[in-house]
This record gives structure tokens, sequence and C-alpha cells, in this order.
């Protein structure tokens, strides 16, 4: 059974698969277009952080980066590679979307690689509603970043 807990940035485990998160950005995506966030960037006040677990196996992991009152992205979602394919990413969406709710958020966005590599995360986001939009935040116009967004009702 799938749980997704808040926190786990000090785990051995959630620190490897991140390193393992960035590593894959920066293989596929020039430096200048890498925007995953390192463990000091996830510990940031306005950034709430999940780690998602079967049993004592970490599976995957999310975080919500609050923009302002209404408004916040999805951040460093990712599903351990030996855990794709089982619905982990699905779960770990639907949380982020129930929890985003809960907090009052009614604009989501995200930022993901426009890249062959990133096609299954954008098949993931557009079957939960997420469309594509322009740059938002800080991000600038970038060739190799898409944009996607959710109004949550």
């Amino acid at each position: 059974m799938l749980q997704i807990l808040a926190g786990g940035l000090e785990s051995a485990a959630v620190r490897q698969l991140l390193h393992g998160h960035l590593e894959d950005m920066y293989a596929t995506s020039p430096p200048e277009s890498v925007h995953a966030l390192d463990i000091s960037k996830l510990q940031a006040p306005d950034i709430r952080f999940w780690s998602a677990w079967q049993g004592d196996t970490l599976v995957g992991c999310v975080a919500l980066k609050q923009h302002d009152t209404h408004m916040a992205e999805i951040k460093s979602m990712r599903t351990a590679p030996e855990a794709r394919g089982q619905g982990v990413g699905r779960a770990l969406l639907q949380f982020i979307l129930d929890a985003a709710r809960q907090s009052g958020i009614t604009q989501l966005y995200l930022e993901t690689g426009s890249m062959d590599f990133f096609l299954p995360a954008r098949t993931l986001y557009q079957s939960a509603g997420f469309n594509y939009c322009g740059p938002f935040a800080d991000y600038p116009e970038d060739p190799n970043s898409l944009f996607m967004t959710k109004v949550l009702c």
C-alpha cells in the first residue's frame, strides 16, 4: 500500500532519489534549462515536500511551491525508476492536486522539459486536465521547457 508522508528530506533514500532526479535533468537539458530544485531549495519556507513509500521502500516524491495565496507550482515530482509504470506518478499527482485544493490554491502550474524524455510526464499531466500555457512566475521563454496549468475547483 502506498503511503505519502510529509517531509523526508533527511532520509538517505530521498536524497538519493533527488540526486538521481537532478542527474537526469542535467543529462537531458542544458544547464540553463534545468529548473529542478536541490535539497537546500526544497527546504525553503514556501515549499512543502512529501515522500511516497511502499513499506520501507521509497517509490517517489513531490513538492508544492506556493507562489501566492491562490497560485502554486508542482516541483520535484519523481517516481523511483524501479517503481515506474505502477501508478505511483498518478497517485502522487492526485495527492498534490488534493493538497493544493485543501490549501486554497485555485491555479496550479508546472514546468517540464520539451524533450522526448519528458513525454511520459507530459502525458500524465494532460490526462489529469493540465493544459499548455506560457511561462509563469519568473520562468523565461525557453525552447527546452514547456509550461502547463490547471484550474482547481
